[in-house]
């Protein structure tokens, strides 16, 4: 008996490895498909659609990311006690946050550092710069042409604005369709696939366990929808982000002397300067091109997400969430990422020229590159602690994905649909993710992002008008305001003079639902501080 016993588990252990290998053969194949097409897209399109873009943008605002950059954090302060009558300027902020701020800023800096050389972060900085004035545009644009939801919220975004703006709704609803499929499924495993694998270096905890759990976590919060994601997002993303500052000020405070030599280093690879910092083969091309993937991931501006949120927001005038979201770009990248980046660079686990060596190798690794990073100089301890920041800083991003899929399938399929498959779908990407290899669900993001950002920048561009248009309608009644002329800024499209032309709908009009919900907030307000 024991013989036969032996013989069907040696059989069943065979059966097992085969199926594991075959599994990983089979994403190791499509992530190098998937790798190439992203490459091409983003080397000979996405990246000059970007920057081109931005730099046109930022021009038409006059510098709106440097001129007005202390009006974007007055945003943000003075929006925080908004809460009844629809989610809040910074609600809408704090998601947005929340879906930028995570792996991108932990395990794609690490990633781009590694395929790229210290010059990619150079180029997430450019991306991010003129990003600034892109994320201003796309959210001005959701805001001027949002509509009303049955649950009191705003809905809005590149479909909606795609639909109204440019009058086509085939467009619009392969728009819908491709961020659907990106943040209701490929973004979702990415983010999922990064706690995976900390749990599993750090604790060593199975994926399959880790993809149990987060499915058990997350399926409550996600079948009650955008509300629940936003007061989650309220107060985790603050957190999260204080937590991961105090660490980083303590790496660089213990080498603040090497900091001038390693941001040298971004700059002599980002144009290839020093090849032994350039990253893989090709030197500036691999630095231009992962710093311009791993910063869209990043900060998304330009790609069409943070619209859908920046949407819902309740605020005077379409501008002022304009500011919330491009503050949101600078904190992102400018902040979060080159801490991260510093953090890599200065620990002395980095090193280039095994990168260069064996790239499959170090992009393999790169999933824990910061945390190893930050371990080496603050001791073993630290690993637990870059856990639970990864956890946090990867589990906001996958609530906050699950807002901008559930926008566009209220474009898609009706305000009143509940919308249960794709919430499944999502239930169903952070199992998958968990159990998928890096390269592939990096690549797919990487693809399918692409994509979106192609479609939603070609439409910006020919829409940018209206929001030039707003700006200048802000700042002459900001003028007017501080003149003493006006109590207060607040956007009327009816006959406005500043617009190029008439805004479909009503929204915006004297008595529309934008500044009926405003009133209804404050009436709410006021009667809640007198009783």
């Amino acid at each position: 008996m024991q013989p036969v016993l032996a013989s069907l588990t040696s059989a069943a252990s065979s059966a097992g490895n085969s199926w594991t290998a075959s599994l990983e053969r089979f994403f190791n194949d499509g992530a190098k498909i998937l790798d190439d097409a992203a490459g091409y897209l983003f080397l000979y399109l996405l990246a000059w659609l970007l920057v081109l873009g931005g730099l046109y943008f930022t021009v038409r605002t006059g510098f709106v990311q440097l001129r007005l950059f202390p009006y974007m954090v007055r945003a943000i302060t003075s929006s925080r006690d908004s809460k009844e009558g629809g989610i809040s300027s910074f609600q809408a902020f704090a998601v947005g946050l929340a879906s930028r701020v995570g792996t991108g800023n932990i395990v794609g800096v690490a990633i781009a550092i590694t395929m790229g050389g210290p010059g990619a972060v150079f180029w997430m900085w450019i991306v991010a710069l003129v990003g600034m004035a892109t994320g201003f545009i796309e959210a001005t644009l959701a805001q001027l042409y949002k509509v009303t939801h049955p649950d009191g919220t705003f809905r809005g975004g590149p479909a909606y604005y795609i639909q109204r703006g440019l009058g086509s709704k085939p467009a619009a609803k392969l728009f819908a369709v491709v961020i659907t499929f990106v943040f209701g499924f490929a973004y979702e495993a990415t983010q999922a696939n990064t706690i995976a694998a900390t749990m599993e270096s750090t604790f060593h905890v199975e994926p399959w366990m880790t993809a149990v759990a987060l499915v058990v976590i997350t399926t409550p919060i996600i079948f009650k929808g955008i509300k629940s994601v936003a007061a989650v997002s309220e107060w985790l993303v603050p957190i999260m982000t204080v937590v991961y500052a105090l660490i980083a000020v303590a790496i660089l405070v213990l080498h603040v002397t090497a900091i001038p030599g390693a941001i040298f280093s971004i700059f002599e690879g980002a144009f290839g300067v020093d090849q032994a910092f350039a990253g893989t083969a090709g030197g500036f091309t691999a630095a231009l091109l992962n710093g311009t993937r791993r910063g869209l991931f990043s900060n998304e501006a330009g790609e069409g997400s943070v619209p859908n949120i920046a949407a819902t927001a309740t605020v005077p005038h379409p501008v002022q969430q304009g500011f919330v979201q491009s503050l949101g770009v600078f904190v992102d990248t400018i902040v979060v990422c080159t801490v991260t980046a510093l953090i890599v660079l200065l620990s002395g686990v980095y090193d280039p020229v095994a990168a260069q060596s064996a790239p499959e190798v170090a992009n393999g690794a790169a999933n824990t590159l910061t945390s190893a990073s930050v371990t080496n100089v603050l001791g073993g301890w630290a690993q637990y602690l870059m856990a639970v920041i990864i956890f946090v800083f990867a589990y906001s991003s996958l609530l906050g994905n699950y807002t901008y899929a559930q926008v566009n399938m209220d474009y898609l399929q009706g305000k009143q649909h509940k919308h249960y498959a794709l919430r499944a779908m999502i239930i169903v990407a952070t199992a998958v993710g968990s159990l998928s290899t890096l390269t592939f669900v990096w690549s797919l993001s990487d693809l399918v992002m692409g994509a979106m950002t192609v479609i939603n920048m070609v439409s910006i561009l020919a829409l940018g008008g209206w929001a030039f248009g707003a700006l200048r309608d802000w700042e002459a009644q900001r003028r007017a305001v501080e003149a003493g002329e006006k109590d207060e800024i607040r956007f009327i499209a009816t006959d406005n003079p500043y617009l190029p032309g008439t805004l479909p709908g009503d929204i915006w009009a004297v008595d529309g639902a934008a500044h009926a919900a405003i009133t209804e907030r404050r009436a709410a307000l006021e009667e809640a501080s007198g009783s």
